[in-house]
């Protein structure tokens, strides 16, 4: 079973929809985003724009936290059907 230890969430800046906001989220979900937009070869903040575009009803911190699961989720399931 993984291990679970604190996280401090960090407060990043940026500029979305031409407007300046600002997002906190734990340490993981940052690098989280980081490797994923790496993969897609886009920048975080193009990343996040995609997911500010998509999502539902609820706030964005919690909609990119959803979407690092999500894809994780998906990269897990996809291994497992190696095997």
């Amino acid at each position: 079973m993984a291990q679970v230890t604190k996280s401090q969430r960090r407060k990043r800046n940026l500029v979305l929809a031409d407007k300046k906001t600002s997002i906190a989220l734990e340490d993981g979900f940052w690098s989280g985003l980081e490797e994923i937009a790496a993969s897609r070869a886009m920048t975080v903040s193009e990343l996040i724009a995609v997911i500010n575009k998509a999502r539902n009803h609820s706030n964005l911190s919690s909609a990119i936290r959803l979407f690092v699961l999500g894809d994780y989720r998906s990269l897990s399931h996809a291994k497992s059907k190696e095997f």
